[in-house]
C-alpha cells in the first residue's frame, strides 16, 4: 500500500536521460541534499520539462506501474498534476489521458491495482484549480484532488474549488505541515477539507492540533526520506516518525520523490526497522493504517488486511 508519491518523480534515471536528449532538454544532476523546499522545486521543474508528448506521459505511467509491483505493493494512489503540463504543452486532455493509459496498460500487466490524484500548486492560479477539478470530474478513477506546493501560500482562494469537489463526490488530500508550520495542517483541515494531510511532520508544534487530528482520525502521509533529502529535517535518526506515532497519530509510510531519495517504498519500511527499531507489529500496523486511510474500495482493503495479518502471522512464526 503506497499512499504519497508523484509519478513525476518516479521517472527512472534511464527515461529521463532518454526524455532529455530527445527534447532537447538539460537535466542538472541530482544534488545530494537540497537546501529547502524552493531547491527542489526549481529541479523537479526541469524534469517534468522532459514531458511533451503523450508517449512521454504514457510511458513513465506504466513503468511506474512495473517498478511498484516489482517492489511488492498491491495498491497505489499516485498524485500527478495534470492541469500544469497539460498548460505547458498547449493540451489539458493529452497528459492526462496518456497517463492513465500508461496505468491502466502498467496495472494490468504487472496485477497492479491503482487511483490518481490530482494535485494543484497553492502558488498558481485559482482558474489552473478549477480546470483541475474539471479533468478530476470526468473520470472515475480519479479519487481525488489536492494542493500541494509551498505552503507559505494560503488555501483559502481556492475555497470555493474545494465545495465543488466534495459536491462531485470527490476527496480532498492535501499537503500541509511539511515546509510550514501547523497553521497549514488547521488551515488544510478547516478550509480545505483535507481527509488526510501529506506529509504533516509539523503538526508535534501545536499539541492541541495534534489532539484533534489524532482523535478525527486523519491520517499521516509522512515521508521520512524525502524530509530529509529536502532540508526538512537534519538525517533521518532526527526525523520526528517516532514521536507522531507516540502522539496517537494514524500514520503511514511513503516515498514522496523516490528520484530524489533512491528509495522504494520497501526502503522505507527497512530504514524505519533498522532506524528506529521498530518490529514486526509496528510496520504491520503502518502498512494497516495506509489500508484504512486508503480510497480503496472496500473489497480491496479486506484483502489487503487479510494479507498484512498472513505476513504478521508468518513473521511471528518464523
Amino acid at each position: 500500500m503506497h499512499l504519497h508519491v508523484h509519478l513525476e518523480s518516479t521517472i527512472r534515471p534511464g527515461t529521463l536521460k532518454e526524455l532529455a536528449v530527445a527534447h532537447g532538454v538539460q537535466v542538472p544532476d541530482k544534488p545530494a541534499a537540497f537546501d529547502g523546499f524552493r531547491a527542489f522545486a526549481d529541479r523537479n521543474s526541469l524534469t517534468r520539462s522532459c514531458l511533451r508528448e503523450g508517449a512521454d506521459f504514457e510511458r513513465i505511467a506504466r513503468e511506474f506501474c512495473a517498478d511498484e509491483a516489482a517492489q511488492g505493493t498491491r495498491y497505489v494512489e499516485v498524485t500527478f498534476t495534470a492541469a500544469s503540463h497539460g498548460e505547458r504543452i498547449g493540451d489539458f486532455e493529452l497528459p492526462l489521458n496518456a497517463v492513465l493509459k500508461g496505468l491502466w496498460d502498467g496495472g494490468k500487466e504487472h496485477g497492479l491495482q491503482w487511483r490518481l490524484i490530482l494535485d494543484h500548486s497553492r502558488r498558481r492560479s485559482v482558474e489552473r484549480a478549477e480546470k483541475t477539478l474539471e479533468l478530476a470530474k470526468r473520470h472515475e478513477e480519479i479519487v481525488a484532488i489536492g494542493m500541494a506546493g509551498e505552503e507559505k501560500h494560503s488555501l483559502a482562494p481556492f475555497r470555493e474549488v474545494f465545495v465543488r469537489a466534495r459536491e462531485a463526490g470527490l476527496h480532498l488530500v492535501h499537503h500541509a505541515g511539511e515546509d510550514a508550520g501547523p497553521d497549514s495542517i488547521r488551515e488544510a483541515i478547516e478550509i480545505g477539507g483535507t481527509e488526510r494531510i501529506g506529509h504533516g511532520i509539523r503538526i508535534l508544534e501545536d499539541p492541541e492540533l495534534t489532539s484533534q487530528t489524532a482523535e478525527a482520525g486523519i491520517a499521516l502521509e509522512v515521508c521520512p526520506s524525502s524530509n530529509v533529502a529536502l532540508g526538512l529535517v537534519p538525517t533521518l535518526p532526527e526525523h520526528p516518525l517516532p514521536q507522531l506515532i507516540e502522539a496517537g497519530l494514524s500514520v503511514t509510510l511513503n516515498t514522496d520523490v523516490p528520484d530524489v531519495t533512491g528509495t522504494t517504498i520497501t526502503d522505507e519500511f527497512t530504514r524505519a526497522r533498522e532506524v528506529f527499531g521498530y518490529d514486526d507489529a509496528t510496520l504491520a500496523k503502518l502498512a494497516s493504517n495506509a489500508v484504512q486511510a486508503s480510497f480503496a474500495p472496500e473489497e480491496t482493503k479486506a484483502l489487503l488486511r487479510k494479507e498484512i495479518d498472513g505476513w504478521l502471522r508468518s513473521a511471528e512464526d518464523a
